[in-house]
């Protein structure tokens, strides 16, 4: 079918780029005897005719050519061929909720809807290659039964007959999935293949990761019908799938086995330098990236559907936590660390026991688990609490054992286990971190991950780190592109730690950078000026040369600035009104309210605001119209203020911080937003919109109580 590409007119069918007669090409060379030639098709393909999972009418047209090069045994790489189908397929049906969407070009399409007509109209070559001899075509034709063939009993009696004609686990595990998205696709499906999969659970004769796997997909297909007792028996199954600890000891993930993890007993070369003028902030990027995207066990992904299950069911979910950050299973260990770290960061609640097993992961020989333990602590901010002590005897036991300057050691694992362990330990604001960051500051290796965590030690480090911190700053060359993002960072740890004696390098800096359109560096220079308050008043002479910047962002941060350094309302105010119409007024607004009564000129316009449509808008205004006002203010403005930072936490729940700390300073006036502070205190699940921020969401229940207790009055 190859040969018939000619009769498509490819150049009308778009992709993600503009007009798609590259297509032909790529698929051509997915046929290519050259891995190079077809690598470089695939990638094409995914990148613009796939992009990000999107549909095109391109990639509809695609297909047909795609099935008849999986069905060609001449094709070199027919399961990359059929992966790509499936993917095609699986995102298509994602993304076919009968709604009209938009091609790249504006006009309508329905090309995710089609894309699913089509192989279900084709669904016979899944079914082919569901017993195809390559592992790879066969897996996407199992799962692919599952989307696209409508015959619920033929789709049974297959995945019925593929289950005991595979001997892998993941194989397996896919067939019982694929009986459950059947189950939840097609109305007919359900009594049969909820009734396959209970006797498979139930079936002590089975393979436990056959009984694991039917338990946990009939769960998927009857959430209501789960107790305690599923979660046990998975947890029974689960520990009868572990290896033996001596068994287990010889496998896994970690140190000198695992494929993902170079061999840490032997030194190593440092890690290669990123591309050039490439920041190695970004490079590490997407290193990340790499790391997320590997699975160790193969009942990873199972477990994870579990936890999806199970949802709200916060103790069960963390009885199987436990079952498998202490399983004997390295791989086990290593793959729920991403699971606990979800957990701790979607519910609320006492989460000691289960940081306290994370934490039991920090094991110096293990440096390949220990790096994601303690990056997963990171992220927990005060949560990782119970973790302090099990941090500072890993960092410390790295210290003693490579040497204080292992912060920069050339065996990539250990590196990064110490690395991670150390600037979780920093976000605790634990001082035994120092030295290792003054290691980095010292010897300019990595430096920019000790910056990253330096103002989490507090002004008891500043004089160790801010000299360093200095130097580092007085090394930035703003003539080169990129620069912003290590300037940024070490203006922001010197703001943090507060020592005046940083002032001058932070003027030096933001001039430096207003010379070179380092736009983003100046403003954030001229915010950490600001912060130091009249201490830098020696400073207000270049603050006011960044008054009439061309860039919106410095401006307000040099009337900011003003303010902050000089006290003169007369000459910050006006520069600041100008800044009350555009779409930076809620920063605006912010700054007036730490101005307070001087302010109060520009009381009108912050009343204005109010009615805003804008959420962050209106939060702003308000909390600023208070600060400036204050109990002067009528009673009615008092009402006004606290219903609009209401509203405001309403519409947007990142709002909710500054919305309480406004509502904490409010006094008795608070006591209308009591119960929607106590339905925050009574939510067991933490907002979305904090992305994932257990610090900010713990900040929000602590400043919930704070207004309690201001409502309550002493005792």
């Amino acid at each position: 079918m190859i040969n018939e590409l000619d009769g498509t007119d490819w150049t009308s069918l778009g992709h993600a780029y503009g007009p798609g007669g590259d297509i032909p090409g790529w698929l051509t060379a997915m046929a290519s005897p050259d891995p190079d030639a077809r690598d470089r098709a695939f990638s094409n393909f995914y990148g613009a005719a796939h992009h990000q999972g999107d549909v095109y009418p391109c990639t509809v047209a695609a297909l047909p050519y795609l099935i008849g090069l999986t069905d060609d045994p001449a094709t070199p790489d027919r399961a990359s061929v059929a992966a790509l189908v499936l993917s095609i397929g699986r995102e298509a049906a994602d993304r076919d909720d009968d709604c009209v969407r938009f091609a790249p070009d504006g006009t309508e399409s329905t090309a995710p809807a089609d894309a699913v007509a089509l192989l279900r109209s084709r669904a016979d070559a899944f079914v082919r290659y569901a017993a195809d001899p390559d592992p790879g075509v066969r897996r996407a034709g199992i799962e692919g039964l599952g989307l696209f063939l409508d015959d619920t009993d033929r789709a049974l009696a297959l995945l019925r007959d593929r289950l005991p004609a595979e001997s892998g686990t993941a194989e397996r595990l896919l067939v019982l999935r694929t009986t459950a998205d059947l189950a939840l696709r097609l109305p007919a499906a359900p009594p049969a293949a909820t009734a396959w999969l209970a006797a498979l659970a139930e079936d002590g004769a089975a393979d436990p990761d056959v009984r694991l796997g039917a338990l946990v997909h009939r769960a998927r297909c009857t959430p209501q019908d789960i107790t305690a007792e599923t979660v046990r028996t998975a947890i029974g199954l689960l520990d009868r799938l572990t290896p033996p600890e001596e068994e287990a000891a010889t496998q896994g993930c970690d140190a000198t086995t695992c494929a993902c993890a170079p061999a840490a007993t032997t030194p190593a070369p440092a890690p290669a330098a990123p591309a050039q003028d490439v920041p190695p902030q970004i490079a590490a990027a997407f290193e990340d990236l790499d790391r997320a995207g590997r699975v160790h066990a193969p009942t990873t992904e199972l477990l994870q559907t579990f936890h999806t299950v199970l949802d709200a069911r916060v103790p069960e979910r963390t009885a199987l936590l436990t079952a498998q950050l202490g399983s004997a299973d390295p791989a086990t260990r290593h793959d729920a660390l991403a699971m606990a770290k979800d957990l701790i960061r979607s519910w609320r609640g006492d989460h000691t026991a289960l940081v306290t097993l994370v934490a039991g992961l920090l094991r110096p020989h293990e440096p390949y688990t220990t790096a994601v333990a303690a990056e997963c602590l990171r992220t927990l901010g005060p949560a990782a609490e119970p973790a302090r002590e099990a941090l500072a005897r890993c960092v410390a036991a790295h210290r003693t054992e490579h040497g204080e300057d292992v912060w920069a050691s050339p065996r990539p694992l250990l590196r990064r286990a110490h690395q991670e362990a150390v600037m979780a330990l920093a976000r605790l604001g634990d001082a035994r971190a120092l030295p290792s960051l003054l290691t980095a500051l010292d010897s300019d290796a990595d430096a920019w991950r000790a910056v990253q965590v330096a103002g989490s030690l507090g002004p008891a480090a500043a004089g160790e780190l801010v000299p360093r911190l200095v130097r580092q700053l007085a090394g930035v060359d703003f003539a080169k592109e990129w620069t912003d993002m290590s300037a940024v960072a070490l203006v922001q740890a010197l703001a943090v730690l507060g020592d005046p004696a940083a002032v001058p390098a932070v003027t030096r800096c933001l001039e430096e950078a207003a010379r070179h359109g380092q736009v983003r560096t100046v403003a954030s220079g001229l915010e950490a000026l600001a912060s130091f308050g009249t201490a830098a008043a020696h400073a207000l002479d270049t603050v006011r040369t960044l008054t009439g910047s061309e860039d919106g962002n410095v401006r307000l941060a040099a009337a900011g600035a003003l303010w902050a350094l000089g006290r003169d309302p007369e000459e910050a105010l006006p520069r600041l009104a100008e800044h009350l119409d555009g779409h930076r007024r809620h920063q605006a607004a912010g700054v007036l309210g730490r101005i307070g009564p001087p302010a109060r000129a520009l009381a009108p316009r912050l009343r204005e605001m109010l009615a805003s449509r804008d959420a962050w808008t209106r939060v702003h205004a308000a909390a600023a119209l208070w600060d400036v006002v204050g109990e002067s203010g009528s009673g009615a403005e008092s009402e006004a203020v606290v219903r609009t930072v209401l509203g405001a936490w309403e519409d947007n729940g990142r709002t909710a911080n500054r919305a309480l700390a406004c509502l904490s300073r409010t006094g008795p006036a608070a006591a209308a937003a009591v119960p929607r502070i106590e339905a925050e205190l009574a939510s067991a699940r933490r907002p979305g919109d904090f992305l994932g921020s257990v610090a900010d969401d713990e900040e929000t229940l602590r400043l919930c109580r704070t207004v309690l207790d201001g409502l309550q009055g002493p005792g």
